[in-house]
Parts: C-alpha cells; sequence; structure tokens
C-alpha cells in the first residue's frame, strides 16, 4: 500500500469545533482544553487483501492508507506476533508487542508522531512518561535526528533511563507523582512569548519544544491503531471477540478501538470486538467512572506503567467502552504479580505491567464478560529486559 500526500494533515476539536492548520507551530490541544484529533480519517477504497499479497516487509506501514501521515521515520516496526496461549485458555492469542525495536508497543505511536514532527519540520520535541513511552520516543527522535526533552519520574527505573540517554536524548527528572510529571512538562510546552507578563499560559502557543505527548498528540494514537489492523490481518479478517489491554492513558485501549473501527468503515471487517480494560488498583479512573470508587480501591505497586489517575482523553475511553459493550476492572498487585511469574515461566518474558491484561482474564470471566470458549487477544506490551 502507498498514499501521497501533497500536505501534512490539518487537525480539528470533536468537542467545538475549531480547526488549526498542520505546522511546527501548530497546538497541542483546542483552546476549549480538549485533544485535537485529524480533520480526515483516511481509509483505503479498495476490499481487504489476503494476506500473503501484504508486504509485511514495510511493518505496521503496511497499512499506510490508514494512516494520517507517511513513514518518513521508521525502524522497520510492527506486525508483530500473535501467538497461542493455550494455558490462559482454549482461544487466547497473545501479541508479543515487547519485540519491538525499543522494547514496547509504543513505538507504533513513536514513529508515526515522529514522522509527523520530520514532516512539519520539528526541531525538538518534549515528552512526559514513566518510561516506555518516552524511550520510544527517544529512540525515533534520534532516528529523525530531532532534539529530544523526555519529562521522567524521578525514580524512573534506571534500565529505561538508559534507554533514553543512550540515543542522545535528555532525561529531565521531576520529583513527585507522575501527574507532576506531566504537569511539569505542559508547563513546559504551554508558555507563551510573553511569559514573566502576569499573563496565563495559553495551549494555542507553543513553548519551547513540540509535545509528543502519547496521551494528548492524535497522531500516536493514529500510530497504536495499527495493532488492529495487524490483528486483523493476522487472523484472516476475522475479528476476535474480545481484546484486553492494560489501560493507564488509553494510548493501546482507544488505538485498539480506533483500529478496529477504521476496518469496519472500510468494510474489511464486518463487526467490533469487545474492548476491556485492566487498570491498577488505586489508579483506576475508568473503573471507577463506570463501577464507582469501592471498584477503583486498592493499590498496585506492580503495574508502574499504568499508573494514571487523570487520563487527558478518558471521556474518549468511556465512549469507546460503552461502543463496544466493553468493560474495565482494576487489579491488586498480587494476581498481577502472579500473573507476571507465570508469564516468565511459560516463556514470555515481559515487565510487570504487561501482567495486568492477562491477569484480567480470569477476572473478566468471573464477570461474566467473557466465556470459556471465546476468543480473546491480549497484547504483551513490554520487554522484561526493561524491568
Amino acid at each position: 500500500m502507498s498514499t501521497a500526500r501533497s500536505a501534512p494533515a490539518d487537525l480539528t476539536c470533536p468537542d467545538c469545533g475549531r480547526t488549526y492548520d498542520a505546522g511546527p507551530d501548530e497546538p497541542w490541544r483546542c483552546e476549549c482544553g480538549h485533544p485535537l484529533e485529524f480533520a480526515d480519517r483516511p481509509l483505503p477504497e479498495a476490499p481487504a487483501p489476503d494476506f500473503a499479497e501484504l508486504d509485511t516487509r514495510d511493518g505496521l506501514w503496511t497499512f499506510e492508507e490508514f494512516l494520517p501521515v507517511s513513514p518518513r521515520v521508521t525502524l522497520g516496526e510492527g506486525f508483530t506476533p500473535l501467538q497461542r496461549a493455550p494455558d490462559w485458555g482454549e482461544n487466547v492469542e497473545f501479541k508479543l508487542e515487547y519485540v519491538f525495536p525499543s522494547g514496547s508497543f509504543k513505538d507504533r505511536g513513536a514513529t508515526a508522531t515522529l514522522s509527523r514532527a520530520a514532516e512539519l519540520g520539528v526541531e525538538k520535541v518534549v515528552e512526559d512518561s514513566s518510561g516506555n513511552a518516552g524511550a520510544a520516543v527517544a529512540q525515533y527522535a534520534a532516528r529523525a535526528g530531532i532534539d529530544a526533552d523526555i519529562y521522567v519520574p524521578a525514580d524512573a527505573k534506571a534500565s529505561k533511563l538508559a534507554a533514553i540517554e543512550r540515543v542522545g536524548a535528555n532525561p529531565v527528572r521531576v520529583e513527585g507523582t507522575r501527574q507532576d510529571v506531566t504537569d511539569a512538562c505542559i508547563e513546559r510546552v504551554a508558555r507563551t512569548a510573553t511569559e514573566g507578563r502576569g499573563k496565563r499560559s495559553d495551549p494555542r502557543q507553543r513553548g519551547d519544544g513540540w509535545y509528543a505527548s502519547h496521551a494528548w498528540n492524535p497522531t500516536f494514537f493514529a500510530g497504536t491503531a495499527t495493532f488492529a489492523f495487524e490483528v486483523a490481518a493476522q487472523r484472516d479478517w476475522q475479528v476476535p471477540d474480545a481484546v484486553v489491554t492494560p489501560l493507564g492513558h488509553g494510548t493501546l485501549f482507544l488505538g485498539t478501538y480506533r483500529g478496529f473501527r477504521a476496518l469496519k468503515e472500510a468494510g474489511w471487517t464486518d463487526r467490533m470486538p469487545r474492548l476491556l480494560g485492566a487498570q491498577a488498583a488505586g489508579y483506576a479512573p475508568v473503573a471507577e467512572a463506570l463501577h464507582g470508587d469501592e471498584a477503583a480501591a486498592g493499590d498496585n505497586s506492580v503495574a508502574d506503567g499504568i499508573q494514571i489517575l487523570d487520563p487527558a482523553r478518558k471521556d474518549q475511553i468511556l465512549d469507546a467502552v460503552e461502543e463496544t459493550d466493553g468493560d474495565a476492572i482494576a487489579l491488586d498487585s498480587d494476581p498481577v504479580a502472579d500473573a507476571l511469574d507465570r508469564l516468565h515461566r511459560g516463556g514470555f518474558y515481559v515487565e510487570p505491567t504487561s501482567a495486568v491484561a492477562p491477569a484480567a482474564l480470569s477476572a473478566f470471566r468471573e464477570r461474566g464478560m467473557l466465556d470459556d470458549g471465546d476468543e480473546v487477544v491480549v497484547p504483551l506490551t513490554g520487554s522484561g529486559l526493561k524491568s
């Protein structure tokens, strides 16, 4: 597949309808505060090809016709293995997202986002992350020859800091909570030219750096949508009954929803899977919105990668849950730690947050959201080598 684009795609706000021209000074969110989206969502006109007709040497960019950006910055990422996991259920498949170049599924969003940055002539990107997204953005920024500052928690894992530093990016350590890290980064990118004159920061104005955010930037979600394209192609365009993903900012959860929606709109598939999110207890705003405070209570110090209290796209996550008859639950540390040990002993060497979705399988079955015979796909999102 190949798509020629004459100009970068413009942005629009789905909430208030404002539109913004593409460019290196484009806003990172709407004036009304809502995340932006692409004004147009490209879809292929041809019918779904047979798998043998796909040139998978292009990786996830095999599906360029679905994407609002061209592959300017790539490391050949994508088409991760889809493996049966009979020990976890008769019809369960794990998609091994931890084999990406930087060791996590965040490469899907990073290759798209840095391709957008290169397309716009951006000279420096800024991101905030607990580790994986920052490492991915740093690696693809290096590939693009673009400077990168990555805001991280002061206690970020040494392995993830090394992944950021060794490709030439600058980690900016921030004391406090994960939200404090995001707040510091947003303060940086929302500065105005009149800073110091008593005026408020304005998200319409670019501060020092282009915000390559995995929570706010719509290009990142266009990239993670390729997860759905690959799953469908690897299953001969048969949609699974359900997909269970970790759920923090919703980067993969929403990408999965958008990918399967695009496939259905293009006529390549005929239905949507049920989308089921697994959150960390104590950091479960989606589970709380669906089931109340008690359902979100508890403690999960194991799944540090999804300890998000205020996801930027919470309303969109809840819409995706509703539209797919899905759900979200919160898990304590113990079942996640047990699932992690079970994964390792089964040959899947993943990091702790990757165990949240497999741990949620039994909980969703107990709630009646999944039957034993349902076909379920579960992404294993990050490598144990980064633990």
